[in-house]
């Protein structure tokens, strides 16, 4: 009677396993949502909600998947869950169970008997060796999730029962620091849910090869989910932050203006915080106009300097130069320069094209040290976008009778176009936020009066190079520079703003000129994208 039992359940499409894999991955989907908006303070640790702390309700979280697991596990082994395991979850997945058990291992050796070596550490031995154990000798669904399970029950039980609280510190022997429950029972608790979230997503596919598919799939979503998360609460906080600062004054019809040959003034937002100048007698809210201004035009001059001299490379290398010594060393040099720190752009800035240029911080300087930083990624990105490129656009533009270089201007050029600007996306994010090389190549007053007025300082001399423009060989200030002065350095100039409040609105505003870059960038792309697409 119970054989018949077992194989109705098993026959019914697992329809019972499915909902406990589901209810698994929907408890730790909830609780590791739940310990990120702990961890990062939107939720404050005294809550409570249906009269339960939140550490305990993150508890009971970890005991809930815990538990789902364990039944999981125990079903699929006796077969009321249909599933398809193999006969071991592997050495490799035992090898970070067993670190995992040895941590926990270690954890409560400390806590037991001390923070002596001689004490936690035979225990951190033995509880490691368990687990790599009970992960490769059972079949895979009991080694996939009963050593989980058992973290996460007595994780969980410790927590629900308080032995990890709010006012509970770890003050480690091998540490200076201390880590409060508040904040360590979120970290554990992430960890926690990740490890849920695998194995409940292997569960789910009935174990075998889907199901480990699975459990990465679901293990590599929440890891990009909570990324993308960081990412996004990082930008609400800048937002939080700097958007009283950088709408002081603000006025969508308090501005004036002339239309030109008619005189005739038409009403106009005012922003000062974005349109003043910074310092000046006259300024009641000071703004970072100038830093701004500085910035676009170190970004114009770094990219006009690195694109045509990377993407030439590129093509140079890979449709005239024979792949040799040459090229793999050239390869070398870029991956290099490429990972290359900041700072020591701008010491060879210092130290060789300063007195060279200027003879003392310019914004020429600055915009050629950040070009040397571009200049990498443009040529290793248009490389591979131009490899990419299937040669048999390049046969049949040769079988009507085109030259190689009309070949390359016309059809291999457009089609790497998209993964080009890619490139130059990511490297003009990277710069127009640096700061190290700035301090030294290009910096002047952090609160200048004045914008850099570069078009209408270009003067015609009779000796070379028989051009020359004086803002350029000036220092400037820029969004990174200046916000860098703001929080380093002494008192602001004006006392409407504190520093930090003047700081936050340049983080803002600096944080929104890098994102219009990037819509700039991505606007190219999909443009040339579209367009290639059409032909």
């Amino acid at each position: 009677m119970s054989n018949v039992n077992r194989t109705e359940l098993a026959t019914a499409d697992s329809t019972t396993g499915d909902l406990l894999s589901l209810g698994v991955l929907g408890a730790a989907v909830l609780t590791f949502v739940g310990s990120w908006l702990l961890l990062l303070q939107w939720v404050d640790e005294a809550a409570t909600v249906a009269g339960l702390p939140v550490l305990n309700l993150l508890g009971v979280g970890l005991v809930v998947i815990g538990g789902g697991l364990a039944f999981v596990g125990v079903g699929s082994r006796l077969d009321y869950v249909d599933t398809a395991p193999s006969s071991t979850a592997g050495v490799v997945v035992g090898a970070v169970f067993g670190l995992l058990w040895a941590i926990l291992g270690g954890l409560v050796g400390t806590l037991a008997l001390g923070d002596a070596t001689v004490l936690w550490l035979p225990v951190a031995a033995v509880f490691g060796i368990g687990g790599f154990l009970g992960a490769v000798l059972p079949r895979e669904d009991v080694g996939s999730t009963i050593p989980v399970a058992a973290i996460l029950l007595l994780l969980g039980g410790f927590i629900v029962t308080g032995g990890i609280g709010a006012g509970w510190t770890w003050s480690p022997a091998w540490s200076s620091a201390e880590f409060p429950g508040s904040e360590l029972v979120p970290i554990l608790v992430v960890f926690g849910t990740l490890l849920g979230a695998w194995s409940a997503g292997k569960a789910k596919e009935g174990f075998g090869a889907e199901g480990r598919q699975a459990g990465a799939y679901y293990l590599i979503g929440s890891v990009v989910f909570a990324m993308l998360a960081v990412l996004a609460l990082l930008i609400a906080f800048i937002v939080t932050n700097g958007l009283q600062t950088m709408l002081t004054g603000t006025s969508l019809f308090g501005g004036r203006l002339t239309v030109p040959f008619v005189g005739v003034g038409l009403p106009w937002p005012e922003f000062p915080f974005l349109m003043n100048q910074t310092g000046g007698l006259y300024v009641e809210i000071p703004g970072v106009l100038p830093a701004v201004v500085g910035t676009l035009w170190l970004v114009f001059g770094a990219v006009s300097f690195a694109v045509p001299l990377g993407i030439g490379a590129a093509v140079f290398l890979t449709e005239y130069a024979e792949r040799g010594r040459f090229t793999q060393v050239v390869e070398i040099a870029t991956n290099g320069l490429w990972s290359t720190p900041s700072i020591v752009f701008g010491l060879f800035g210092l130290a060789f094209l300063v007195p060279r240029i200027s003879g003392g911080n310019s914004i020429v300087v600055g915009q050629l040290v950040l070009g040397f930083m571009l200049l990498p990624l443009v040529l290793i990105t248009s490389r591979e976008a131009i490899l990419a490129v299937p040669d048999a656009h390049r046969d049949a533009s040769a079988a009507l009778g085109v030259t190689k270089w009309q070949t390359i201007r016309s059809v291999v050029l457009p089609a790497a176009m998209p993964g080009t600007i890619t490139g130059v996306i990511l490297g003009v994010g990277r710069i127009a936020g640096e700061t190290a090389p700035l301090l030294l190549v290009f910096g002047g007053s952090p609160y200048p009066s004045n914008t850099p007025n570069v078009l209408t300082s270009f003067t015609l001399t009779a000796q070379p190079p028989f051009v020359t423009n004086e803002a350029l060989l000036s220092p400037a200030s820029a969004l990174p520079y200046q916000l860098y002065s703001t929080i380093t350095a002494g008192v602001f100039p004006k006392e409407i703003f504190t520093n930090t409040e003047f700081g936050w609105g340049t983080a803002l505003v600096l944080l929104l000129v890098v994102v219009g870059l990037y819509a700039i960038g991505v606007g190219s792309r999909l443009y040339f994208r579209r367009k290639l697409h059409h032909e």
